[in-house]
């Protein structure tokens, strides 16, 4: 078995799970249901993917097993993400990356994946001078199924505040100066998970909250 987490590429797009690896619901702006795949573009996405990287630098993490995807997440300023205009809080602060999403396979929830590639997310932002991680969560845990939002149990589980309140989708802050330490190495963390044995194809979903991760992991 080997485990390994990489940067987000055009390519590895294809390998992400359906619906994962057409949607744009971030990516896109106009009137469209808060739903994973609400709209659909894989060719887009990937020149989304490719424009970010070329301009601003890595947007996304992929862990693999054994090459199968178990679980990902994009970033990047809130400017990349026209979908920000339209949320009813507004617009993240100029001086935050945008945390958009983080799925993980159904059966490698609960293991402390959606910790691990948070924790790759802010290795990565500190080492390029980055401050401010803000992401707009889902308030609602059981409304949060299909939905591209992170739900708020796991973001206040890792040290993110409100700083815009909604009663559906409120905007969260975590102020990476304050972190202390994370995992030495993320590639021996994610070797270290007690993930249980993959069955049958597994399609990635939007975290769950629940007792042990907030949003689903830790």
């Amino acid at each position: 078995m080997t485990r390994r987490l990489k940067p987000l590429t055009p390519q590895r797009v294809g390998e992400l799970p359906e619906p994962c690896d057409c949607c744009m619901y971030w990516e896109t702006a106009g009137s469209l249901e808060p739903a994973c795949g609400s709209a659909c573009d894989r060719a887009a996405l990937q020149e989304w993917v490719r424009t970010v990287r070329r301009e601003w630098g890595d947007c996304g993490r992929v862990a693999y097993e054994d090459g199968e995807v178990l679980g990902f997440v994009t970033y990047a300023p809130g400017s990349y993400f026209p979908r920000t205009r339209t949320m009813p809080v507004g617009v993240p602060d100029s001086d935050a990356v945008l945390l958009a999403c983080i799925h993980i396979a159904p059966e490698s929830r609960r293991h402390g994946l959606g910790s691990l590639l948070l924790q790759a997310v802010i290795r990565d932002l500190s080492s390029r001078g980055e401050r401010v991680l803000e992401a707009y969560a889902a308030a609602d845990r059981e409304e949060a199924a299909g939905s591209p939002m992170i739900t708020s149990g796991f973001l206040l589980d890792h040290g993110f505040t409100v700083v815009r309140p909604h009663p559906v989708h409120p905007l969260m802050r975590l102020e990476l100066t304050a972190l202390v330490a994370w995992a030495d190495s993320l590639e021996a963390a994610l070797a270290a998970l007690q993930l249980p044995l993959r069955v049958g194809v597994r399609a990635p979903a939007p975290l769950a909250g629940s007792p042990m991760t907030g949003h689903s992991l830790r």
